[in-house]
């Protein structure tokens, strides 16, 4: 009997695994309103894989996916927070203007590569500018896990894995060892 490794499987599940060109480019923005039916497809596209990926995988932490994981390079991410009765946060070109000089260093995982974990040092406060699909601008702050996890997916849309975020030196440890699945990141109040 096989033992199918994480990245196989989330491979199996339609995610573009690491070492694909589409990771390690710029995604492309949308023009809005003018693109809002290509904007309107990537998003359902992005929610129908984030939700064949949470059949078989569960989230304590929150999940995150962006189109370059399925293989669009457009600037397209959806976050789902640890509280599953918590809307997703649908982020169409978003950019972070400003974040906290605070930060603070947990593990990330990550679809394209699931086999390993590494320790990713980040703001525990950002502010993020995204389009609506009229065109609006909106900001919004976010703080410590789903800062987190916006900022690693925004790293995607701009060509980087987490890996790049981790400070020189530390590697990241093969999922077998990694101690912290099922729980929630810890933060210092």
């Amino acid at each position: 009997m096989t033992t199918v490794r994480p990245s196989e499987q989330m491979r199996d599940l339609g995610v573009v695994q690491q070492g694909a060109p589409v990771l390690a480019e710029v995604a492309r923005p949308f023009d809005l309103p003018a693109e809002k039916g290509t904007a309107e497809q990537t998003v359902e596209t992005l929610f129908a894989s984030m939700e064949r990926i949470a059949r078989v995988h569960p989230f304590a932490k929150g999940m995150g996916i962006a189109a370059p994981q399925i293989g669009i390079g457009r600037a397209a991410a959806i976050v789902q927070p640890a509280d599953a009765a918590a809307t997703a946060i649908v982020l169409l070109n978003p950019r972070i203007t400003a974040h906290s000089e605070e930060v603070d260093e947990q593990y990330e995982g990550c679809l394209s590569f699931f086999d390993v974990r590494g320790t990713v040092p980040r703001p525990l406060e950002i502010t993020v500018v995204t389009i609506e699909l009229d065109g609006t601008e909106t900001t919004t702050v976010y703080e410590r896990g789903i800062a987190r996890l916006i900022a690693h997916e925004v790293d995607h849309l701009d060509g980087l894995l987490y890996t790049a975020r981790m400070r020189p030196g530390v590697e990241p440890i093969p999922v077998e060892e990694y101690r912290h699945t099922g729980r929630t990141w810890a933060y210092d109040q």
